[in-house]
């Protein structure tokens, strides 16, 4: 009965913000860290690393596509699997650097937006995601969707798997998420967000919006931060969780840090 509670957050940039990352340090036990790519900068990074440690949150590598404009979340097509093998290597590293700096070892990666919904359908690109985390570190985790490559990819290559519910979003029959431009793909009632977790927590099992179901472990739950009311919906449901009997924690615990 423990689960980690996870958000994706330091996706500001500069002097611009992106949701109430400090607010929502209060209620997660795990934070995925942009890492300059798509959003983040080093000092929005060693900022929000500050907080997390000050607060006992675990910490892992956001890596997306190189998209600041577009928040990561358009498809690149066209890149290799050695380019994404760079780019994924390239942000843990500056992820592990400031780390470093701040004392607060990472324990995974989670990848962002569509770089992780190309990988959630595509083995070969999964499979290179997985390489970049194995050769900077072998003992960091793998934040995976269940049931898709990315669960295929940390199997193949022994990586250590977190398999991540998405609370405020649909799933296809793939098990990827269903697209935000579909209606009703983000979910904003929180009861209706609350009632649904605890039961794929309860049952271990995903349901897509045609019904099709996946029993599969379930280790972390996300809420996105940069939603509208994000905040209060994390609060919200970590509430339920608490009250349906569960404990909030973390998934990994925290390795030596790379080279001691």
């Amino acid at each position: 009965m423990r689960i980690d509670l996870n958000s994706d957050l330091g996706e500001g940039f500069g002097p611009w913000s992106m949701g109430d990352d400090a607010a929502m340090l209060d209620v997660v036990s795990t934070a995925n860290i942009a890492c300059g790519f798509h959003a983040g900068d080093p000092d929005t990074m060693r900022r929000t690393l500050k907080l997390a440690k000050a607060r006992g949150v675990a910490v892992g590598a956001h890596p997306g596509y190189q998209d600041l404009i577009g928040f990561g979340r358009r498809r690149i097509p066209g890149l290799t699997e050695t380019e994404v093998e760079s780019l994924v290597a390239y942000q843990i590293g500056a992820m592990a650097a400031l780390c470093a700096l701040e004392g607060h070892p990472m324990t995974h990666v989670k990848t962002h937006g569509a770089l992780g919904n190309v990988c959630a359908d595509d083995d070969a690109m999964a499979l290179a995601v997985g390489r970049a985390i194995r050769a900077v570190d072998r003992n960091l985790a793998f934040m995976v969707m269940p049931g898709t490559a990315t669960a295929r990819a940390a199997d193949r290559l022994g990586l250590t798997p977190i398999n991540e519910i998405y609370a405020d979003r649909t799933y296809a029959d793939t098990f990827n998420l269903s697209p935000r431009t579909e209606p009703g793909a983000v979910l904003h009632d929180a009861d209706l967000v609350v009632a649904r977790v605890l039961t794929m927590v309860r049952e271990n099992c995903l349901t897509s919006t045609s019904g099709r179901r996946l029993s599969v472990p379930i280790g972390s739950v996300c809420v996105h931060g940069d939603t509208p009311g994000a905040v209060a919906m994390a609060r919200r449901l970590r509430q339920g969780l608490e009250a349906s009997g569960w404990t909030i924690g973390s998934s990994v615990v925290p390795g030596p840090e790379p080279g001691r």
